[in-house]
């Protein structure tokens, strides 16, 4: 098995949004990295990409929801470097809908993909990690881990459980020197809110329920036009995983932190009113 000199990264949910550009600025830190998505094409690209720009990236097609592709992930991973220093947990999928018409299945599916594979992947790296005696675990979460929205109950649970288990799994790891960080990006500029909605049409019962519910949320589109690049958050995993004492949580862009601090200090009622 190949020992690496440099830093090695595995990049979940890299063909797109939040995780290519996270894969892009590590890789032009020097990092080795692991390209881990469903789409191929997209994945094979963006390792070209890397390449071509004097990078080292390796993408290997992965479904975080097949406990056998993990696996092989992992398996790969390490024939190839011989360790792993950072696994970011970025592969998420939403749906937006009311709770009502969303099937079983669909909900099952949102957990398996926002948080049980997570789960499963840090799972196989904790061993690697704990052997080393460093590591990073960076857990792309949301605001929504921390404020919860109509018509996206599912989508912010998962959310709101990968938070309680970063924070669970941070004092579990830290005696082996394995740093575990949450990231909360606010409004980010990706295809994830079209993806959720074009996703989430099927559900839709057309019976008028919900339409004022629909039309008062629209109002948080107003926030919308305060969505930053995924580069924004690209640069602060970049920073997270070089600092040797990182904080717990970050949240990004500003918007973001100006929410959850009002969160802390408003009253529920008057906060629901304002930002749901």
């Amino acid at each position: 098995m190949p020992q690496s000199s440099s830093r090695v990264a595995i990049v979940t949910g890299a063909s797109a949004g939040i995780g290519s550009a996270v894969a892009r600025k590590l890789a032009q830190d020097g990092f080795q990295i692991v390209l881990a998505a469903r789409r191929r094409e997209r994945l094979q690209q963006l390792e070209q990409e890397i390449t071509a720009r004097g990078g080292t990236a390796l993408a290997i097609p992965t479904d975080i929801t097949r406990l056998e592709e993990l696996h092989r992930l992992v398996q790969k991973t390490m024939t190839a470097y011989g360790r792993i220093d950072v696994l970011v947990n970025n592969a998420g999928v939403g749906y937006r809908s009311p709770l009502e018409y969303i099937p079983l299945e669909a909900i099952r599916h949102n957990f398996e993909t926002n948080l049980f594979g997570p789960i499963a992947l840090t799972q196989l790296v904790i061993p690697i990690m704990r052997a080393q005696q460093k590591g990073y675990i960076v857990n792309v979460s949301s605001v929504a881990g921390r404020i919860a929205r109509p018509l996206s109950s599912v989508y912010d649970a998962t959310k709101h459980a990968i938070e309680a288990i970063s924070d669970s799994l941070r004092a579990e790891l830290a005696q082996f020197g394995i740093r575990v960080i949450v990231i909360e990006p606010g409004f980010i500029k990706t295809e994830f809110t079209e993806v959720a909605r074009n996703g989430s049409a099927r559900f839709w019962n057309n019976d008028g329920l919900y339409s004022e519910l629909v039309k008062g949320s629209s109002k948080n589109e107003r926030f919308r036009s305060l969505a930053k690049q995924p580069e924004l958050i690209a640069d602060l995993v970049s920073s997270v995983v070089r600092n040797p004492n990182p904080r717990y949580r970050y949240a990004a862009p500003g918007f973001a932190r100006v929410a959850l601090w009002l969160k802390r200090m408003l009253p529920e009622r008057l906060f629901q009113r304002l930002f749901t």
